[in-house]
């Protein structure tokens, strides 16, 4: 769970994708996974499913709504999808909707990472932003990009000055497609420039998260780099992959019996809300969540004495 997109993966024994989807959020978390609950549920029963885990900003919400059996960062969840997908990869890039990342693993453990969450340039809701100020569907835009000849240079430090900058490239008569292409150009220098400063990437990469969709953007990174990009089948929705295949394996390893609450959730009527911890100076924000009234998960502190989380590995 994501600011941008809720993505739900359903795998089987042998960790093949047999179903996943791809939501919106818009900004309403609990309605994106209700929706992708009743869209599984067609199909399924409570019986079916042998254990839940959750990832993303959104993750420690979704368990709770859930009734997940492990709780893992980003990070985490995506280099395993990735090693799943190429078990020798040594750099992922991740670029999703609000947030961009580089993992940095030898020998299938991760030695290093990044992530830029200030700054938005680069990320999918960027990209989606500007397709609509120039008028074109966001599918079309690294096709066109491949189409540029004569590609404009355009600032890509910051996402406010890209922007204006290929306002002022369209305002002196520049074509379409050479502008899309200078952007993919700019988006690719301040990732290289910001989140993956410093790192040595090395072969094979995997770009994973939405963007990845973008052959611009693609394109952009295979000739900055001069290497072969690859990019995985479910490369929209690794970082829930991930994350199913470490709910499967804990399941497996402990002969537990999975939490996960029943897709009877996605009737269920959940209320979030919150207090600020008064008993120390870290003033801790408490977040609990009830489910008709009653409390079903509580997180936020540092020193634990809200923390309702029981026999959950929680990262």
């Amino acid at each position: 769970m994501g600011s941008v997109s809720t993505n739900l993966v359903l795998i089987d024994k042998k960790c093949r994708v047999v179903k996943k989807i791809y939501l919106k959020t818009r900004g309403q978390p609990i309605k994106a996974i209700q929706k992708g609950l009743d869209f599984l549920g067609k199909d399924l029963r409570d019986e079916n499913i042998a254990g839940v885990g959750t990832t993303g900003s959104g993750r420690m919400l979704a368990a709770a709504l859930l009734g997940a059996d492990i709780i893992k960062n980003e990070i985490t969840a995506h280099a395993i999808a990735g090693i799943k997908f190429k078990p020798e990869v040594s750099t992922i890039i991740e670029i999703g909707g609000q947030d961009s990342k580089i993992i940095i693993l030898r020998k299938g453990i991760v030695v290093d990472f990044a992530m830029n969450t200030i700054c938005a340039a680069g990320t999918g809701s960027f990209l989606d932003r500007q397709a609509e100020r120039l008028g074109i569907p966001i599918e079309e835009f690294g096709s066109l990009a491949l189409k540029s000849r004569n590609p404009v240079r355009i600032a890509g430090r910051c996402a406010v000055f890209a922007e204006s900058d290929m306002i002022h490239k369209q305002q002196i008569g520049h074509n379409i497609e050479d502008i899309i292409k200078g952007l993919c150009e700019a988006l690719v220098r301040n990732y290289l420039n910001n989140v993956a400063k410093g790192k040595e990437l090395k072969d094979p990469i995997l770009f994973q998260g939405g963007v990845a969709a973008n052959i611009g953007i693609k394109k952009a990174f295979e000739t900055a780099l001069n290497r072969k990009i690859n990019i995985p089948d479910n490369y929209d929705v690794m970082g829930a992959y991930g994350v199913a295949i470490l709910a499967k394996e804990k399941i497996e390893q402990q002969k537990i019996k999975t939490s996960f609450r029943g897709f009877s959730s996605k009737d269920t009527s959940f209320n979030t809300s919150g207090f600020e911890c008064m008993g120390c100076s870290n003033h801790c924000e408490i977040i609990e969540i009830r489910s008709n009234g009653r409390l079903i998960s509580r997180w936020g502190d540092r020193c634990g004495k809200w923390n309702e989380w029981q026999n959950l590995d929680v990262i």
